[in-house]
């Protein structure tokens, strides 16, 4: 369990399950920002993290501790990469109020966008964003955010919360398969553009 896990199981404990998602924000924020706009760009990931957080914060009352909060947050985002890209609105009713997250969502934005900066990291972030949405997923996850292969599993697994261990290694031997593959393209295409270059 990492300290961050230890420090928000505490505050749940507490019943604060306001400063929990505060923390986790604060702490996980500007990793999963960035980790948003390499897969969408960041204007749709300036929509898209809002709407995770606030399902990130009404989620934390049910978080069992099946994996790392890290992890958990990443199957949140991916949850909502899916939800946006299907083009589908929540309801209004039960919603976070803004104001609560407002302080908790300028945090980020201002230490992610810094992380492109060298001409080298522009290339390769044109290339990668190419890439069909599912590969520059798992590239980014594995690369950029260096989860391990069954916390990869979870983040796409469509129901994380029933994901039997077997399936679990399964699904992380096939997405191991799919990261070399993705790698192995994206090492040519760097090298056919460092070659017309």
């Amino acid at each position: 369990m990492s300290e961050l896990d230890g420090r928000v199981r505490s505050l749940l404990a507490a019943g604060d399950t306001s400063g929990a998602a505060t923390l986790v924000l604060r702490e996980l924020g500007p990793e999963v920002l960035g980790f948003l706009s390499g897969v969408l760009g960041d204007a749709d990931a300036d929509e898209v993290y809002p709407a995770l957080s606030e399902r990130l914060w009404k989620s934390l009352r049910g978080f069992e501790g099946r994996c790392s909060l890290r992890t958990w947050t990443y199957v949140l985002a991916r949850r909502e990469i899916t939800r946006f890209r299907k083009g589908m609105r929540r309801h209004a009713e039960g919603r976070v109020p803004l104001s609560e997250l407002k302080d908790v969502l300028a945090v980020p934005r201002s230490r992610s966008r810094s992380a492109l900066a060298t001409h080298k990291q522009r290339q390769l972030t044109a290339l990668r964003d190419e890439l069909p949405i599912e590969d520059r997923t798992l590239l980014i996850l594995r690369v950029d955010r260096k989860l391990a292969f069954d916390e990869i599993a979870l983040a796409f697994a469509d129901n994380p919360e029933v994901f039997a261990e077997v399936d679990r290694k399964r699904e992380a031997a096939r997405l191991r398969k799919r990261f070399q593959l993705v790698k192995q393209r994206l090492v040519a295409r760097l090298r056919r553009h460092a070659i017309a270059s």
